[in-house]
Formats: structure tokens, sequence, C-alpha cells
């Protein structure tokens, strides 16, 4: 990882501290220590997220503010060891100033009071901050928790639908694809079928898939025929838009266009991306890790050395134009971090202040160390991913009309019951009584009927 000076940094930082707001600086000469908490550690997991708080948050801060030591409290452990450490944390009222967390666990934080508002905690300063207005309103979604601001996003990404090119030319489909509704994807596969590709269609579907199949598959889905998972205080059950994203699943499989024992296996997920790049597969629905980190020419799982020729992207449609979620014309999902502030700061305004800092332009650029990747910043993304096309279309035409999951303890488990009702697609079943099952397991885990929007 290349990082920057110390001088260069201190020249940067202590220009961005003559424009800060200032208000939680310890005054009468008092020392103030904060400590950010994240699940990194220089060596191991995260490593440079480790390394770019330990030489650059750190001493930049320190710089800006004197009187203040910053420390860091590492963890490189599985994210659930992370989760619990957290959350014994904040019970006691303990715990670093400013934490990392997984931005689905958001509402849960919130729910059990561990974590609040961050104007609760970092007063007016909080809405003044410059980086709203860089941080598209979709974006600042992944820290939002019943219309509350609870965190700030740190990078995300977006899902669309990967095509390819020449297998398109193969069966006289045009470049660029840019499907307006669910029938142009139908009619897409059905035109590469009749040209001999082997799986014209691949959305992940079933258990093996994991939370692939959520995420990849059935969000984006529902999110294109109208509805979130949750929303208004109930969650979705078999509603129309929820039988919606069935039936697609059940026309792929009873039309031919989609290989069902590859979501049956348990490295199917691994195979898809396999078949895809060795032109097996048609269509794919994939976040752009797919383009970043699989298909990528010299480093990728499954390297493509013409990706940048042979690959296209599109968004994916809603059922019908104006459909989706918000009367969008298209939908997406997307995942990510926040960062958060402990609620029992002794320095609540200081460490928004550190928090604001770590999410400033020269924060976020440093933190990227020159890597092609999607921030949650505006400005940011307009500066570092003008060389990547794909990435640069994420951040520009897919992140602001992008979906998020819901927050929530229970959330897993739905998660679980969404990928065993398009188990039961792929299985041979209808949509209704996917649909139905799916109902049934659903009002079990959330408490009844009353809890479910049909």
């Amino acid at each position: 990882m290349r990082l920057p000076s110390r001088p260069a940094v201190i020249a940067v930082l202590t220009i961005l501290a003559l424009s800060s707001c200032g208000s939680g600086a310890p005054t009468g000469g008092e020392d103030v220590t904060l400590v950010i908490a994240a699940n990194s550690i220089s060596g191991g997991k995260n490593s440079e997220s480790a390394d770019w708080i330990k030489r650059w948050v750190i001493p930049g801060f320190e710089q800006a503010h004197q009187n203040v030591k910053v420390l860091f409290q590492p963890s490189g452990v599985d994210d659930e060891q992370y989760k619990t450490k957290i959350a014994l944390d904040l019970k006691s009222k303990a715990g670093a100033d400013v934490i990392d967390l997984d931005g689905i666990w958001v509402g849960e934080f919130a729910q059990a009071g561990y974590i609040k508002p961050l104007t609760d905690v970092g007063g007016p300063a909080v809405d003044s901050w410059e980086g709203w207005s860089q941080i598209p309103q979709a974006v600042q979604g992944l820290g939002i928790f019943d219309g509350k601001k609870y965190g700030l996003p740190q990078g995300t990404d977006g899902r669309v639908l990967f095509y390819n090119k020449t297998l398109f030319k193969k069966a006289g489909l045009p470049d660029p694809w840019q499907p307006t509704r669910w029938e142009d994807i139908f009619a897409a596969g059905a035109r590469l079928k009749a040209a001999g590709v082997p799986t014209p269609i691949q959305i992940n579907a079933g258990t093996a898939m994991g939370e692939a199949t959520t995420m990849q598959g059935v969000l984006p889905l529902l999110a294109a025929a109208g509805s979130e998972i949750y929303t208004d205080g109930k969650w979705t059950g078999a509603s129309p838009a929820m039988k919606d994203v069935l039936g697609f699943y059940q026309r792929l499989y009873t039309s031919g266009l989609s290989d069902p024992k590859l979501q049956q296996e348990a490295k199917g997920r691994d195979k898809s991306f396999a078949q895809f790049a060795a032109g097996k597969i048609g269509i794919l629905a994939e976040s752009d890790y797919f383009w970043r980190s699989v298909i990528e020419p010299k480093a990728g799982v499954a390297p493509m050395a013409d990706r940048d020729s042979a690959v296209g992207f599109a968004k994916i449609p809603a059922k019908n134009p104006g459909g989706a979620i918000r009367g969008q014309d298209f939908a997406s999902m997307s995942g990510g971090a926040v960062r958060v502030l402990n609620p029992f700061s002794k320095n609540p305004k200081l460490a928004w202040e550190l928090l604001a800092f770590m999410h400033s332009a020269a924060a976020t650029k440093s933190q990227l160390a020159g890597q092609a990747r999607i921030s949650s910043r505006s400005d940011v993304n307009g500066e570092v991913l003008h060389a990547d096309p794909m990435l640069e279309y994420v951040a520009d035409e897919v992140l602001p009309i992008t979906a998020y999951r819901p927050g929530l303890a229970v959330y897993p488990q739905v998660s679980v019951a969404l990928q065993e009702a398009t188990a039961a697609i792929v299985s041979g079943k209808s949509a209704d009584e996917a649909a139905a099952a799916y109902q049934a397991k659903l009002e079990g885990l959330v408490g009844g009927a009353d809890h479910v929007a049909r």
C-alpha cells in the first residue's frame, strides 16, 4: 500500500483543520484521548484499512488537533465475533469513540439502544457537514434507520446485468444493450438459447448460493417490481411484487433459460463465474465485484483477457417502465460498511470531528491508495474512477437508484427464507406454491401476520 509522506499529509490536513469547526477541541491544555475501532489489523484482515488508520488518519488528526491523542483498537476476527464484541462494549456504555459497523447491523444496534442518530451525539455540526452534499441520498441510506442518520457510509457497490458481447453478436442482439422491462431480458435469453448458448441467463437462486441469492437475485428483482423487503415497519410477504419475483424465477427454468443444477451445487457461484469467463453464460446478475475482482484480466478469480472489450453491463430494469421502487425505471441493491459514533463517548463533539475527518475527500482518496474502487463520495468517484468505465457507470448511474438491506436482527433468517423460496422454484414448484410457503415461514420469523405486508 503506497502512502503519502508525513510532510505531505500534514500540509493537506493543516488546511483541512483550518476550515473545521473545532467545537470539540480541548481547551485549557487538557489532554483528550479518542479511540477508533475496526475489524482490521495490520498484516491480517483488512490490513490496508488498518495501515491507513495508523499512518494517515491518526497522525493527521493529531497534527490538526493539539492535545488530542488518537488510538486504534484493531481486530482481525470473524465478523460475528467482532459484532458481538462491539455490542458488549456499547451495552456496558464503554468502547471506542468511532466504530466500524457493517451497514446491515445499523438497525439492530439502533433498536437495542447501542447507537443513536449522529446529530444526537455530535450536535449541530453534523447537519452542516460538507460531505452530505457529496453522498447521494440513496447511498446515505446505508447508514439510515427509521429515517434517521446513524452512520457515515464507507465504500459501496451496485448490482447490474453483465453480458457477453461476443455471444450477443452471435445471437444478433444489440450492443450496447439496455433492457427497459423484464420482457426484454427474457427475449434476449431466448435469442441466446436459439444461438446455442449453454446458459443464456444466470440469476443466483437456492440456498447453496447463500446471501448471493438474496442480494444478486431476489432483492434487486423485488426492488424492480416496486417493493423492498422491509418498509414502514413490516416485512414483505407473498405480495404481488414478491409473486412477480418468484414468477420471474419460474419462467427462467420452465423456458430453459437457466441451469437449475448450477444453483444447487456447493460451488455453483464460482462455477458460474468460470462459465461466464469461458463464454458459456450470456447474461449474469452480479455486483461490480464481478468486474474488478472476478473477471479482472490479470488477477481475477476467473480472468478474462478481453474483459474490457467483451463484457458489457446494463441496469436492472423495472418489471415495466416506472414500476421500480420510488417510481424508477431501474433498480439495484448495494452493501457496505459504515462508521458510527459511540453515544457514550466522553468527547462526543470531538469524536464527530474525527469521524467527519475520516470521511473527508482527502481522507477518502488516501484510503483508496490509488485503487479504482467506488467510494461513498461523488467528488472522489469523479476523480478516481474516470479510467474505469464500469465502476464509473455504477457510481454515476446505479448508486442514485440503489437500495439497501434492512439492518435488523431477523434479516439473515428472512434472507434464508427467500433463498428457500427460490430453491423451491428450482426444484419445480410453482411461484404460488413457493410464495405460500415463504409467507408461512416469514410469519413465524417476524412475530406473526401483523408484521407482514401482502
